[in-house]
């Protein structure tokens, strides 16, 4: 029997009737056509960092990414890097750097493969620069037949539009063609800040800076706020000892223990949230891309996030913080919070529209989900658009009336997977039978 694959978070599992791991695109075609000779659904991994069961591959074919890994070009004069898709985004990053490259922007973390990132809509935050599928200009995908397609804006459109961000609906993607530019830097600066003082301000920090997000602890009335600009140099990043003391050691080992206390003995969440909250200094430091946007997460959790309107940011959080002050709730981990330009991709939770997200987390273990539900009930008040790989509940009904391509994408998958080879039970549940 094959071994139960598992995933980062520990909160999903399956069984998969087999395991694949092709080191081609051509072999990857053969094991999708094997898998529909055998009546048997195929489903690709990434690195498992979906806390949803969008990847969960239960008496299926489980397609692994290790040996999709390739870069196979680079051009400068295009402005793009084509890449496998089980390649991570950390080796990615350091490739085109090494290249003096880089992505425009990226989310908080670079562990996820290329094509598990792209699609379940990983984004960071950014005024005028979305999500990593909104950086891709092309697509290699082998679909149900076995069939390999290449598409893009002016090959195939249709495809494009909706495999940029699929789900893994549509086929399972075997390469990516991603726009890059020439290295930059980035100047961040990290400040703490009073709740009211950043939601009254929030419309300005959002336009001012071009990368900005903050942390509000519940439990407190503090936040974490960082704003990261491009800036002319010199680089001047953080000494190693102090990187590894900041995002290591405390973001990292000594989190890890407070929130251990903190599941122990939840009594003692709101002083460990007033002390967490002013463990993180001032700082300023300018370094390359991919050293200011990410750093590591060891600290196992659980997370929801939804994407709401821009204009609604403000009054959802206000509603979200009254909402922890009035409940019996013990909350350990910060509230994330980011914002996204409108984009034209399908499923992109921002869709048409400039974009706040909020993201909650739960330590694992923790007890606490009637938060998860109460927090959802507020999203979705709002026409809440749920990030695909983070936890909820919402269905197909609720989906196609927040997003208004949900019609041309499900049209889309009718037409190249019609007998659903690509379907696991949450795609199901998301996207209708």
């Amino acid at each position: 029997m094959t071994e139960v694959w598992r995933n980062w978070a520990g909160n999903q599992s399956a069984r998969p009737a087999r395991v694949v791991a092709p080191g081609s695109v051509e072999e990857l075609s053969a094991a999708v056509v094997a898998a529909g000779a055998a009546g048997l659904p195929v489903k690709a991994v990434g690195s498992g960092h979906s806390f949803t069961a969008i990847a969960a591959a239960g008496d299926a074919v489980l397609v692994r990414p290790d040996n999709l890994t390739a870069v196979r070009g680079l051009d400068r004069g295009a402005g793009t890097v084509t890449v496998e898709s089980g390649l991570p985004l950390h080796r990615l990053n350091r490739l085109l750097a090494t290249a003096g490259l880089s992505l425009t922007n990226m989310g908080d973390i670079e562990v996820q493969t290329v094509a598990g990132a792209t699609s379940t809509g990983t984004h960071g935050t950014g005024r005028d620069s979305g999500s990593l599928a909104a950086q891709v200009r092309e697509v290699e995908i082998v679909l149900a037949d076995g069939s390999v397609r290449t598409c893009s804006a002016t090959e195939d459109p249709e495809l494009f539009q909706g495999a940029r961000l699929g789900l893994g609906a549509l086929g399972v993607v075997s390469a990516l063609t991603f726009a890059v530019e020439p290295m930059f830097l980035l100047s961040a600066h990290e400040k703490p800040m009073g709740f009211d003082e950043v939601l009254h301000s929030f419309d300005d920090l959002t336009a001012v800076n071009e990368h900005f997000e903050f942390y509000w602890f519940p439990h407190t009335d503090r936040c974490s706020t960082k704003r990261n600009n491009r800036s002319q140099g010199p680089a001047a990043p953080l000494p190693k000892f102090k990187a590894w003391l900041d995002d290591d050691f405390l973001s990292n080992t000594v989190w890890e223990g407070a929130c251990r206390v903190g599941r122990a003995f939840p009594g003692a969440i709101p002083t460990i949230a007033r002390a967490a909250s002013r463990a993180w200094s001032e700082r300023r430091f300018t370094d390359e891309p991919y050293k200011v946007y990410t750093s590591p997460r060891k600290v196992r959790f659980v997370e929801m996030e939804y994407a709401v309107p821009r204009e609604a940011a403000t009054e959802v959080l206000r509603e979200l913080k009254a909402l922890v002050e009035r409940s019996d709730w013990r909350i350990s981990f910060p509230v994330e919070v980011r914002v996204a330009p409108a984009d034209d991709l399908w499923l992109s939770t921002a869709n048409g529209r400039d974009s706040a997200y909020i993201a909650v987390h739960l330590y694992r273990g923790t007890r606490e989900l009637s938060y998860f539900t109460e927090v959802e009930k507020l999203m979705t008040a709002h026409q809440g658009r749920p990030h695909w790989g983070k936890l909820h509940t919402r269905d197909a009904e609720y989906l196609s009336s927040v997003y208004p391509h949900f019609g041309d994408f499900t049209a889309l998958r009718d037409k190249v997977d019609p007998e659903r080879r690509f379907a696991n039970d949450y795609l199901r549940r998301v996207l209708g039978a």
